[in-house]
């Protein structure tokens, strides 16, 4: 049986992802997709992919994730999975890149900066 791995990143989350040919099993950090991914919309950026290049349902994937939030980590994994299916089939590349899936988001948190109360925001001005 042969296995197809790629890594995904988003923000502060990373994700290792590995395809197999089977039966649309997708278990993430040794869950299955509905009890880690609660949230209807993350469950679809997640088989965003899948559903483009009509594989849903055709690959078993298993996935490690670590870092940041829900969110972040259903990109990260959206990633992964899209890397992967090109290294399954080289072919699927225009469609995948059409859609903007094999392109890292490479937008991070701005870092806090002193005097301040986040990253831009000020605190508020008092005249007296």
């Amino acid at each position: 049986m042969k296995q197809f791995s790629a890594t995904g990143r988003r923000k502060n989350s990373i994700a290792r992802v590995r395809i197999y040919p089977g039966s649309g099993n997708v278990v993430v950090n040794k869950q299955t997709l509905i009890d880690y991914f609660k949230r209807e919309t993350l469950k679809m950026i997640i088989e965003q992919p899948l559903e483009l290049t009509e594989m849903l349902g055709k690959f078993d994937i298993i996935a490690n994730v670590h870092g940041g939030g829900l969110t972040g980590q259903a990109g990260a994994m959206r990633l992964g999975i899209s890397r992967a299916l090109l290294a399954y089939d080289a072919e699927l590349k225009p469609i995948l890149r059409a859609n903007g899936f094999l392109t890292r988001d490479p937008r991070e948190k701005e870092r806090k900066k002193y005097g301040l109360a986040g990253a831009r925001k000020r605190f508020q001005f008092s005249k007296r």
